[in-house]
């Protein structure tokens, strides 16, 4: 994994990135409809899925993967990895947990299967430590469909990585559709990039 250095003044989004996030600072989300028929039809699992559809479609694109270091210098990763979230009924808490991205479905599931046996049952809010810089956070809500969902962040105008929050799927029209959230920086984030990877997710799904 690489993280190459943005010259801001060569930048194509010089004024974009000063306005929103120095004059203007400004997040937002998008909730739309994902057509999971696909993944049930041919029997996948459906979490583990998503997080495979979700992380390839982020490393398609720069702007997902843009961000902040750790010494505040603004920059490209080479690849995400996804950091998701674990449900546990008995403490009715969480722990989050990260998997190595891996362009091979088969072999991104088998990596998520391991972690999940391995961590998966830790009771700390980190369930799989050392979570890496250029990861990205994905929460499902599996008990509730929604039509819209934000996250106000305190300092949410310094995080420039996207969320991405799943929730309860449901039929229509003989089809099963899946709520998902997508929230992003506008600094570097426009509403084209974000309808671009949710036209690219279907077609990812469809295939």
């Amino acid at each position: 994994m690489t993280f190459d250095v943005i010259d801001v003044d060569k930048w194509n989004r010089k004024e974009y990135y000063n306005h929103y996030f120095s004059k203007v600072p400004c997040t937002y989300s998008i909730t739309t409809k994902i057509d999971i028929t696909k993944i049930k039809e041919k029997k996948q699992k459906l979490y583990p899925a998503m997080l495979y559809y979700i992380a390839t479609i982020v490393n398609r694109h720069s702007e997902f993967r843009t961000a902040l270091n750790e010494k505040g210098e603004l920059g490209v990763y080479s690849e995400m990895i996804p950091c998701y979230t674990v449900f546990h009924k008995d403490t009715e808490t969480f722990s989050n947990i990260w998997t190595e991205y891996m362009p091979n479905y088969d072999a991104f599931s088998a990596a998520y299967e391991f972690d999940l046996l391995k961590y998966g049952k830790n009771k700390k809010m980190i369930g799989k430590e050392n979570v890496p810089a250029n990861s990205f956070p994905v929460s499902m809500i599996p008990w509730l469909t929604f039509e819209g969902f934000n996250l106000n962040l305190q300092k949410g105008y310094d995080y420039l990585i996207p969320i991405f929050t799943m929730g309860k799927y449901y039929q229509e029209d003989c089809r099963t559709i899946l709520p998902l959230t997508i929230q992003v920086h506008h600094a570097v984030c426009d509403g084209f990039h974000v309808c671009r990877f949710v036209n690219e997710l279907q077609e990812l799904i469809n295939m």
